[in-house]
């Protein structure tokens, strides 16, 4: 049976291109992306209409926006201006903000952010690959110092922190998570299997198991595309359930990353996919995976 109940969208971006510059949208030529080619969503605004037209037909009731990549200069101002679109329109219900941790003079970045009413966490994508192709960065920014600083900054202003990584860095954010039992990690894109052998996908299931270990970690379902081009429904399926088997239903949360996984398919292939995996369970269950869960996690009202 096809879900038709509420969906609380925990990982989508909106970008405005008259407002910010986004490198990774605008250069030309692009940069080279390790989650796809982009073209087809860059050198345009991307507006809550034109996600909530994407997201037709899904019974979408609130979203949290996750940064788009900006520079330090305009992280506030991206939270700004999402925050007025809360306001004025609601939809967004959570916001997770851009943020340096490595920067000495985050705190007051943090302490600005935490002030915006709709703020619930921050990101700074920390995946860091051998593979200078998969690699969003020259360094693993776990392993850094001044970045642990700044991350042990976020309990102090009630902030949680979206985790996208890779299977190589999940036994030290496993440890980071135990140092700090107060900062909920939310894990972005199921973790991104991106070494796809079977040693890699063994050392994916082995560091989901043991961050799932943790009380204080949860995981959000999305962006396999990423990692699966030529995806299909059957193909996602034994990801989807490992997850959900991994974290427990109470700690997975579906979400869509578009318009950034636009350039993989639709926003109703992805959500048709997780309807037929996850069509054996009960309704609670699905509900709580596509909504409550998302809720609870981000603190939405």
């Amino acid at each position: 049976m096809a879900y038709t109940g509420p969906i609380v969208d925990p990982h989508m971006h909106l970008w405005d291109l008259d407002r910010h510059y986004y490198a990774w949208l605008q250069d030309t030529p692009l940069p080279t992306n390790p989650a796809g080619d982009m073209s087809s969503i860059a050198y345009k605004s991307y507006g809550l209409d034109d996600y909530l037209a994407d997201a037709k037909g899904w019974n979408v009731v609130q979203v949290v926006h996750v940064e788009c990549g900006l520079p330090p200069k305009d992280q506030l101002s991206e939270t700004d201006w999402l925050q007025s679109i809360a306001d004025q329109r609601g939809v967004i219900g959570g916001i997770v903000a851009g943020a340096n941790l490595d920067d000495p003079d985050v705190e007051a970045m943090l302490a600005a952010h935490a002030a915006r009413k709709n703020v619930r966490g921050v990101r700074q994508i920390v995946n860091w690959h051998k593979d200078p192709a998969k690699t969003y960065g020259p360094t693993d920014k776990l392993l850094d110092a001044q970045w642990r600083k700044g991350f042990a900054l976020l309990a102090k202003y009630g902030l949680s922190f979206d985790l996208q990584l890779y299977a190589s860095q999940m036994d030290v954010a496993a440890e980071l998570a135990d140092a700090h039992p107060d900062i909920p990690l939310i894990v972005n894109h199921a973790g991104m299997p991106t070494d796809r052998d079977e040693a890699g996908l063994a050392a994916w299931r082995e560091g989901m198991a043991t961050l799932a270990k943790r009380p204080n970690v949860s995981c959000k379902i999305s962006g396999l595309a990423m990692v699966d081009r030529s995806w299909t429904t059957a193909s996602l399926k034994p990801f989807v359930l490992q997850v959900i088997e991994t974290f427990g239903v109470d700690r997975c949360l579906f979400a869509s990353n578009f318009p950034v996984e636009k350039v993989h398919g639709s926003f109703g292939a992805f959500y048709a996919a997780y309807d037929a995996i996850t069509a054996g369970f009960s309704h609670d269950e699905r509900e709580t995976l596509f909504a409550g869960n998302a809720r609870r996690i981000y603190r939405l009202t």
